[in-house]
Protein backbone atom coordinates (compact mmCIF):
# COMPACT_ATOMS: atom_id res chain seq x y z
CA UNK A 1 0.00 0.00 0.00
CA UNK A 2 1.20 3.51 -1.07
CA UNK A 3 -1.18 5.44 0.83
CA UNK A 4 0.32 7.58 4.16
CA UNK A 5 0.03 5.65 7.65
CA UNK A 6 1.21 6.80 10.87
CA UNK A 7 1.86 5.05 13.78
CA UNK A 8 0.05 6.58 17.17
CA UNK A 9 1.49 5.35 20.55
CA UNK A 10 0.05 6.08 23.99
CA UNK A 11 1.94 5.22 26.99
CA UNK A 12 0.75 4.95 30.56
CA UNK A 13 2.06 4.32 33.43
CA UNK A 14 0.94 0.36 33.11
CA UNK A 15 -0.02 -0.16 29.49
CA UNK A 16 1.08 1.53 26.01
CA UNK A 17 -1.56 1.57 23.14
CA UNK A 18 0.06 1.60 19.57
CA UNK A 19 -2.40 2.12 16.37
CA UNK A 20 -1.50 1.81 12.40
CA UNK A 21 -4.04 4.98 11.01
CA UNK A 22 -4.27 6.53 7.79
CA UNK A 23 -5.25 10.46 7.37
CA UNK A 24 -9.02 9.82 7.60
CA UNK A 25 -8.56 9.06 11.11
CA UNK A 26 -9.28 5.11 10.69
CA UNK A 27 -6.95 2.81 12.89
CA UNK A 28 -6.62 -0.12 10.76
CA UNK A 29 -4.48 -2.10 13.02
CA UNK A 30 -4.00 -1.89 16.85
CA UNK A 31 -2.61 -3.50 20.28
CA UNK A 32 -1.53 -3.05 23.53
CA UNK A 33 1.83 -4.38 25.63
CA UNK A 34 2.57 -3.60 28.78
CA UNK A 35 4.88 -0.44 29.99
CA UNK A 36 6.71 -1.60 32.74
CA UNK A 37 8.93 -5.21 33.06
CA UNK A 38 12.13 -3.28 30.98
CA UNK A 39 15.34 -3.15 32.64
CA UNK A 40 16.09 -0.22 30.29
CA UNK A 41 14.18 2.33 28.09
CA UNK A 42 15.76 0.83 25.23
CA UNK A 43 14.54 -2.60 25.82
CA UNK A 44 11.44 -1.74 26.13
CA UNK A 45 11.58 0.57 22.56
CA UNK A 46 12.81 -2.52 21.29
CA UNK A 47 10.10 -4.62 22.33
CA UNK A 48 7.94 -1.46 20.83
CA UNK A 49 9.63 -1.76 17.30
CA UNK A 50 8.67 -5.39 17.26
CA UNK A 51 4.76 -4.21 18.08
CA UNK A 52 4.78 -1.85 15.15
CA UNK A 53 6.43 -4.35 12.68
CA UNK A 54 3.85 -6.75 13.32
CA UNK A 55 0.98 -4.02 12.93
CA UNK A 56 2.47 -3.29 9.49
CA UNK A 57 3.30 -6.41 8.35
CA UNK A 58 -0.02 -7.90 9.42
CA UNK A 59 -1.92 -4.77 6.79
CA UNK A 60 0.83 -5.90 4.38
CA UNK A 61 2.25 -1.84 4.99
CA UNK A 62 6.36 -1.16 4.27
CA UNK A 63 6.04 2.21 4.40
CA UNK A 64 5.21 4.70 7.42
CA UNK A 65 4.83 8.65 7.56
CA UNK A 66 5.83 8.74 11.06
CA UNK A 67 5.40 7.75 14.55
CA UNK A 68 3.12 10.17 17.06
CA UNK A 69 3.76 9.68 20.64
CA UNK A 70 1.33 10.73 23.72
CA UNK A 71 3.00 10.54 27.27
CA UNK A 72 2.66 12.18 30.48
CA UNK A 73 5.57 14.37 31.23
CA UNK A 74 6.59 14.61 26.93
CA UNK A 75 8.27 17.29 26.27
CA UNK A 76 7.37 18.44 22.28
CA UNK A 77 10.67 20.63 21.77
CA UNK A 78 12.55 17.89 23.15
CA UNK A 79 11.38 14.92 22.90
CA UNK A 80 12.56 14.40 26.37
CA UNK A 81 10.15 12.40 28.76
CA UNK A 82 10.63 14.37 32.12
CA UNK A 83 10.29 12.59 35.60
CA UNK A 84 6.97 11.13 34.68
CA UNK A 85 5.92 9.95 38.39
CA UNK A 86 3.84 7.26 37.03
CA UNK A 87 6.29 6.18 34.37
CA UNK A 88 9.47 3.68 35.29
CA UNK A 89 12.31 5.42 33.88
CA UNK A 90 13.57 8.17 36.03
CA UNK A 91 15.18 11.56 35.56
CA UNK A 92 15.05 13.34 31.90
CA UNK A 93 14.96 10.80 29.16
CA UNK A 94 15.94 11.37 25.40
CA UNK A 95 12.51 9.27 24.37
CA UNK A 96 12.33 10.38 20.79
CA UNK A 97 15.80 10.33 19.94
CA UNK A 98 16.02 6.77 21.44
CA UNK A 99 12.99 5.44 19.11
CA UNK A 100 14.07 7.17 16.13
CA UNK A 101 17.55 5.62 16.38
CA UNK A 102 15.56 1.93 16.82
CA UNK A 103 12.63 2.49 14.78
CA UNK A 104 14.62 4.80 11.61
CA UNK A 105 11.21 6.43 11.62
CA UNK A 106 10.64 10.14 12.17
CA UNK A 107 9.01 10.32 15.98
CA UNK A 108 6.99 13.69 17.61
CA UNK A 109 6.11 13.58 21.10
CA UNK A 110 4.42 15.48 23.35
CA UNK A 111 2.05 14.95 26.59
CA UNK A 112 -0.74 12.89 26.49
CA UNK A 113 -3.56 15.77 27.04
CA UNK A 114 -1.74 17.81 23.57
CA UNK A 115 -1.85 14.39 21.91
CA UNK A 116 -6.11 14.47 22.75
CA UNK A 117 -5.87 18.10 21.50
CA UNK A 118 -4.50 17.40 18.32
CA UNK A 119 -6.55 13.93 17.70
CA UNK A 120 -9.54 16.35 18.63
CA UNK A 121 -8.53 19.19 15.91
CA UNK A 122 -7.85 16.21 13.35
CA UNK A 123 -10.42 14.20 13.96
CA UNK A 124 -12.86 15.08 16.56
CA UNK A 125 -15.14 17.98 17.54
CA UNK A 126 -12.49 20.93 17.19
CA UNK A 127 -12.21 20.15 13.46
CA UNK A 128 -11.97 23.11 11.60
CA UNK A 129 -11.68 25.16 14.70
CA UNK A 130 -8.31 27.47 15.44
CA UNK A 131 -9.43 28.39 18.90
CA UNK A 132 -9.83 25.72 21.73
CA UNK A 133 -9.03 24.22 25.02
CA UNK A 134 -8.75 20.52 25.63
CA UNK A 135 -10.10 19.33 28.92
CA UNK A 136 -9.29 15.57 29.96
CA UNK A 137 -11.18 14.15 33.09
CA UNK A 138 -9.51 11.34 34.09
CA UNK A 139 -7.72 10.26 37.21
CA UNK A 140 -5.90 13.29 37.07
CA UNK A 141 -6.82 16.60 35.13
CA UNK A 142 -4.98 17.12 31.68
CA UNK A 143 -5.32 19.99 29.15
CA UNK A 144 -4.30 21.48 25.69
CA UNK A 145 -4.95 24.79 24.58
CA UNK A 146 -5.21 25.56 20.93
CA UNK A 147 -4.78 29.31 19.58
CA UNK A 148 -4.97 30.73 16.08
CA UNK A 149 -4.63 26.93 14.63
CA UNK A 150 -1.22 26.29 16.74
CA UNK A 151 -1.22 23.86 20.17
CA UNK A 152 0.66 26.03 22.51
CA UNK A 153 3.67 24.49 23.84
CA UNK A 154 5.18 27.53 25.46
CA UNK A 155 8.66 28.41 25.99
CA UNK A 156 9.37 25.24 28.32
CA UNK A 157 7.38 22.63 26.10
CA UNK A 158 4.96 22.65 28.67
CA UNK A 159 2.42 24.87 28.60
CA UNK A 160 -1.10 24.10 29.19
CA UNK A 161 -1.04 22.43 32.78
CA UNK A 162 -4.54 23.88 33.89
CA UNK A 163 -5.19 21.09 36.27
CA UNK A 164 -2.21 22.06 38.46
CA UNK A 165 -3.66 25.68 38.38
CA UNK A 166 -3.62 26.31 42.51
CA UNK A 167 -7.16 26.94 42.92
CA UNK A 168 -7.16 26.90 47.06
CA UNK A 169 -4.31 28.23 48.86
CA UNK A 170 -2.79 25.35 51.10
CA UNK A 171 -5.98 22.72 49.79
CA UNK A 172 -5.28 19.58 49.02
CA UNK A 173 -1.79 18.19 48.39
CA UNK A 174 -1.50 17.26 45.37
CA UNK A 175 1.19 14.45 43.47
CA UNK A 176 2.88 17.45 41.72
CA UNK A 177 3.87 18.30 45.35
CA UNK A 178 1.72 21.55 45.58
CA UNK A 179 -1.18 22.29 47.54
CA UNK A 180 -4.86 23.56 46.31
CA UNK A 181 -4.31 22.20 42.46
CA UNK A 182 -7.64 22.08 40.23
CA UNK A 183 -6.99 18.31 39.75
CA UNK A 184 -7.04 17.05 43.54
CA UNK A 185 -10.87 18.56 42.73
CA UNK A 186 -12.36 18.05 39.31
CA UNK A 187 -10.71 15.00 38.00
CA UNK A 188 -12.18 11.47 38.80
CA UNK A 189 -9.75 11.06 41.95
CA UNK A 190 -10.88 14.76 43.56
CA UNK A 191 -14.23 14.04 43.50
CA UNK A 192 -13.78 10.82 45.21
CA UNK A 193 -11.78 12.84 47.49
CA UNK A 194 -14.56 15.37 47.91
CA UNK A 195 -17.25 12.98 48.48
CA UNK A 196 -15.31 11.02 51.47
CA UNK A 197 -15.00 14.32 53.48
CA UNK A 198 -18.61 15.42 52.75
CA UNK A 199 -19.61 11.55 54.10
CA UNK A 200 -17.29 12.66 57.64
CA UNK A 201 -18.44 16.28 57.85
CA UNK A 202 -22.15 15.70 57.06
CA UNK A 203 -25.48 13.80 58.97
CA UNK A 204 -27.61 13.76 55.65
CA UNK A 205 -28.62 9.87 54.55
CA UNK A 206 -26.90 8.90 51.03
CA UNK A 207 -26.44 5.72 49.65
CA UNK A 208 -22.67 6.22 49.37
CA UNK A 209 -22.61 5.32 53.04
CA UNK A 210 -22.74 1.79 51.36
CA UNK A 211 -18.77 2.17 50.13
CA UNK A 212 -16.96 3.13 53.04
CA UNK A 213 -13.40 3.80 52.28
CA UNK A 214 -14.53 2.05 48.64
CA UNK A 215 -16.29 5.09 46.25
CA UNK A 216 -15.26 5.19 42.95
CA UNK A 217 -16.51 8.30 40.67
CA UNK A 218 -18.83 5.68 39.29
CA UNK A 219 -20.44 5.13 42.59
CA UNK A 220 -21.31 8.85 42.82
CA UNK A 221 -22.52 9.23 39.36
CA UNK A 222 -24.96 6.37 39.50
CA UNK A 223 -26.10 8.20 43.16
CA UNK A 224 -26.12 11.30 41.95
CA UNK A 225 -28.54 9.32 38.86
CA UNK A 226 -31.02 8.18 41.63
CA UNK A 227 -31.55 10.96 42.59
CA UNK A 228 -29.31 10.91 45.88
CA UNK A 229 -28.98 14.57 47.04
CA UNK A 230 -25.74 14.44 48.61
CA UNK A 231 -23.71 12.49 45.44
CA UNK A 232 -25.93 15.59 43.33
CA UNK A 233 -24.31 18.50 45.89
CA UNK A 234 -20.88 17.12 45.38
CA UNK A 235 -21.44 17.21 41.37
CA UNK A 236 -22.68 20.43 41.98
CA UNK A 237 -19.55 21.93 44.04
CA UNK A 238 -16.74 19.86 41.31
CA UNK A 239 -18.69 22.09 38.62
CA UNK A 240 -18.38 25.20 40.41
CA UNK A 241 -14.61 24.54 40.57
CA UNK A 242 -14.40 23.49 37.30
CA UNK A 243 -16.58 26.08 36.34
CA UNK A 244 -14.64 28.89 38.06
CA UNK A 245 -11.16 27.79 36.57
CA UNK A 246 -12.33 27.67 33.26
CA UNK A 247 -13.47 30.92 33.39
CA UNK A 248 -9.73 32.66 34.19
CA UNK A 249 -8.70 29.88 31.23
CA UNK A 250 -11.29 31.75 28.60
CA UNK A 251 -10.15 35.02 29.66
CA UNK A 252 -6.79 34.36 28.42
CA UNK A 253 -7.08 32.62 25.49
CA UNK A 254 -10.73 33.39 24.20
CA UNK A 255 -11.61 29.81 22.72
CA UNK A 256 -14.47 29.02 20.63
CA UNK A 257 -15.15 25.73 22.22
CA UNK A 258 -13.86 23.83 25.36
CA UNK A 259 -14.04 20.12 24.91
CA UNK A 260 -14.39 17.82 27.22
CA UNK A 261 -12.85 13.96 27.37
CA UNK A 262 -12.68 11.47 29.68
CA UNK A 263 -14.52 9.37 32.69
CA UNK A 264 -16.02 12.21 34.45
CA UNK A 265 -16.92 14.00 31.50
CA UNK A 266 -19.64 11.21 31.24
CA UNK A 267 -21.65 12.26 34.46
CA UNK A 268 -23.20 15.04 31.47
CA UNK A 269 -25.40 17.82 32.84
CA UNK A 270 -24.84 16.47 36.72
CA UNK A 271 -21.16 17.84 36.15
CA UNK A 272 -21.78 20.38 33.06
CA UNK A 273 -24.77 22.19 34.54
CA UNK A 274 -22.60 23.81 37.11
CA UNK A 275 -19.57 23.81 35.33
CA UNK A 276 -21.91 26.28 32.57
CA UNK A 277 -23.31 28.36 35.24
CA UNK A 278 -20.18 29.11 37.44
CA UNK A 279 -17.85 29.72 34.21
CA UNK A 280 -20.39 32.26 32.65
CA UNK A 281 -21.35 33.74 36.36
CA UNK A 282 -17.19 34.75 36.69
CA UNK A 283 -16.62 35.11 32.74
CA UNK A 284 -16.18 39.25 31.71
CA UNK A 285 -19.35 40.11 29.52
CA UNK A 286 -17.13 40.21 26.52
CA UNK A 287 -16.65 36.48 26.66
CA UNK A 288 -20.35 35.37 27.77
CA UNK A 289 -22.33 33.43 25.99
CA UNK A 290 -20.22 32.98 23.62
CA UNK A 291 -17.76 29.94 24.11
CA UNK A 292 -18.99 26.30 23.47
CA UNK A 293 -19.10 23.07 25.84
CA UNK A 294 -18.42 20.27 23.70
CA UNK A 295 -18.04 16.34 24.32
CA UNK A 296 -15.03 14.85 22.36
CA UNK A 297 -16.57 12.99 19.37
CA UNK A 298 -13.94 10.63 19.62
CA UNK A 299 -14.40 6.85 20.27
CA UNK A 300 -12.81 5.74 24.45
CA UNK A 301 -11.01 3.11 22.88
CA UNK A 302 -9.37 4.78 20.20
CA UNK A 303 -9.20 8.66 21.39
CA UNK A 304 -5.23 8.13 22.55
CA UNK A 305 -4.24 6.55 19.68
CA UNK A 306 -5.53 8.85 16.87
CA UNK A 307 -5.08 12.17 19.00
CA UNK A 308 -1.03 10.57 19.20
CA UNK A 309 -1.29 9.83 15.60
CA UNK A 310 -2.11 13.12 14.38
CA UNK A 311 1.49 14.38 15.81
CA UNK A 312 2.90 12.51 13.06
CA UNK A 313 1.41 14.42 10.17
Amino acid sequence: MTKPFAIGIDIGGTNTKIGLVDKKGNILNQTVMHTTGYDTVELYVDALKSEIEKLAADRGINEITGVGVGVPNGNYYTGEVADAPNLPWRGKIPFAQIMRERLGYKVQLTNDANAAALGEMEYGAAKGMKDFIMITLGTGVGSGFVANGQLIYGYTGFAGELGHAVIERDGRLCNCGSRGCMERYCSATGIVITANKFLEERKEDSVLRQHPGKLTAKDIQQAAEAGDKLAIEIFEYTGMILGETLAIAVSITSPQAIVFFGGLAKAGDLLFKPVRMHMEKNLLHVFKNKVELLHSTLPDADAAILGASALAW
